[in-house]
């Protein structure tokens, strides 16, 4: 995603500031011509000491503060062999040492996309920006574990991953528009009373997400309008079975099946809006964040800030991603863990992982807007969120699909609601192109009642148990007694037709 730091123009005053309207480029200037000055850091190979002097000055003050985290990352990794017994220990170490692997990976993204020519460097910038997440969700879907698998413990739901994932997917949209947005707002507000922006970014990632929305939901709708259509009838055995024509188990097939081909179709449409912008003569994002970056306070500094060499780029993205990939690992590990200690699924999945995976670049997006560059800050909101909807998200269900696990788009009707609704409060605050603290506040306060309805909402049974034998055979201890008296329904009901 465009940043701060990887869009000062090199065209002059090319583009006029009084001029701007929705038939102005929204790409970065790189991906116009060749590769830009600024990319370049003067000199070859790979230096030791200016590599760690950029990695720690990275590209504003939020992630040097950020970068005082790195002490947890060795930490959180001895811990993980040292005490295998300390679960919650374990998880808690490596959840902040993933705040400085993300920094590093997000800024090294950054430098190499600024070495490279037109698409290619929206295309790395972009991916960078969510290789956490996508990693992320990566290492969730290969460690589910469906009813049966693995080792028996009792408990049918252990290493049921995909509700956590499902949730994620959806809490990350919900950060980055509520809580990202809300804070750029609020922190940009205090220093400017309104701040206006460009209406191309906001009608246009609105106008994408609401898509992606109407994407998501429709497993979701479908479930929901036929689950009640399954009747029982009595067996020749004297057991209540199923009607073979549709069957719970028939919908759950349906709802695999609708959710991957819409997957594909998603991530075709992230494809398009891709190509749009890095084709179309008509696209809409250059003018507007050239203008943005000529007025941002701290410009003179961003543009003599020390850069990374080719070599040092790359051996910076080499050592975030081991180290992200590891962290990620160790942190899905003691998911259970955590989850037995009375930490909720949905709190989980909607709350903690999305805050961790995206808090570098949710820092950045917050700076650029104390600076006053809005329409950057604004373009770090909504774009990943519209990656996260159009591609992470179905990314992961065609992994799934790949490794033979049941990933589907089927969520929760709650999380949908609130994605849609977060949609819609968002853009109400967006028409009028403009923002203040107040604005900023309110999605804050909207965040943090969700965050507080995720924790009491009760796990959910819906990924793994839309038929009878998957109510059954997924159910853990808490839903044992729902179980037993649902099976003596049923069979009194078979055996007052005998």
């Amino acid at each position: 995603m465009p940043t701060s730091n990887s869009h000062a123009s090199a065209d002059g005053g090319h583009g006029s500031h009084n001029g701007s309207n929705e038939n102005t480029a929204l790409l970065p200037s790189f991906l116009r011509g060749e590769v830009e000055h600024e990319g370049e850091s003067g000199r070859h190979g790979f230096h030791p000491r200016h590599f760690i002097s950029v990695t720690y000055k990275s590209s504003n003050i939020v992630s040097q503060y950020v970068n005082l985290l790195w002490p947890f990352v060795p930490l959180a990794i001895i811990f993980r062999y040292a005490l295998p017994n300390h679960p919650l220990l374990i998880f808690g170490f490596a959840y902040i040492a993933m705040i400085p692997s993300a920094n590093l990976l997000g800024f090294a993204g950054q430098e190499f996309a600024k070495k490279m020519p037109k698409v290619a460097g929206t295309l790395i910038e972009t991916t960078f920006g969510s290789l956490v997440e996508i990693i992320l969700f990566v290492v969730l879907i290969v460690k589910h574990r469906e009813p049966g698998e693995g080792e028996d413990d009792g408990n049918g739901d252990e290493g049921n991953l995909i509700p956590i994932i499902q949730a994620a997917i959806l809490g990350s949209i919900l950060t980055n528009l509520l809580l990202c947005l809300g804070l750029c707002f609020f922190v940009g507000g205090l220093r400017k009373t309104t701040q206006k922006f460009h209406s191309a970014i906001s009608e246009t990632g609105n106008g994408l997400l609401l898509v992606a929305a109407f994407g998501l939901l429709i497993p979701s709708a479908f479930y929901s309008a036929l689950k009640g259509e399954t009747t029982l009838e009595k067996g020749s055995l004297g057991f209540v079975i199923f009607k073979d024509r549709f069957t719970p188990d028939t919908l759950q097939r349906d709802i695999l099946k609708i959710s991957q081909v819409t997957s594909v179709v998603l991530i075709i449409a992230f494809g398009c809006y891709l190509l749009y912008n890095a084709k179309s003569q008509h696209s809409v994002f250059h003018e507007v964040i050239e203008m943005d970056e000529h007025g941002d306070l701290d410009r003179e500094e961003d543009q003599a800030r020390m850069r990374y060499t080719g070599t040092e780029t790359t051996v910076a993205i080499v050592i975030s991603l081991t180290l992200a990939t590891l962290l990620l690992i160790y942190l899905v590990e003691q998911i259970e863990a955590v989850v037995h200690s009375g930490v909720p699924d949905q709190f989980l999945g909607l709350i903690l992982l999305p805050l961790v995976e995206k808090a570098a670049e949710h820092l950045t997006a917050i700076d650029e807007a104390y600076d006053g560059v809005i329409n950057v800050a604004l373009f770090h909101c909504l774009g990943p969120s519209i990656q996260t909807a159009l591609f992470n998200g179905p990314l992961v269900v065609i992994v799934g699909w790949i490794l033979g696990k049941p990933m589907d788009l089927n969520f929760e009707i709650f999380m949908i609601v609130l994605v849609v609704l977060g949609i819609l409060v968002v853009g109400n605050f967006l028409r009028d192109g403009e923002s203040n603290w107040l604005e900023g506040a309110l999605l804050v306060i909207v965040y943090v009642i969700i965050a507080i309805a995720s924790w009491y909402y009760p796990n959910p049974d819906v990924a793994t148990s839309n038929g009878l034998e998957g109510m059954v055979a997924s159910a853990g201890p808490k839903h044992a007694t729902i179980d037993k008296t649902l099976l003596k329904e049923l069979l009194r009901m078979a055996n007052s037709d005998a």
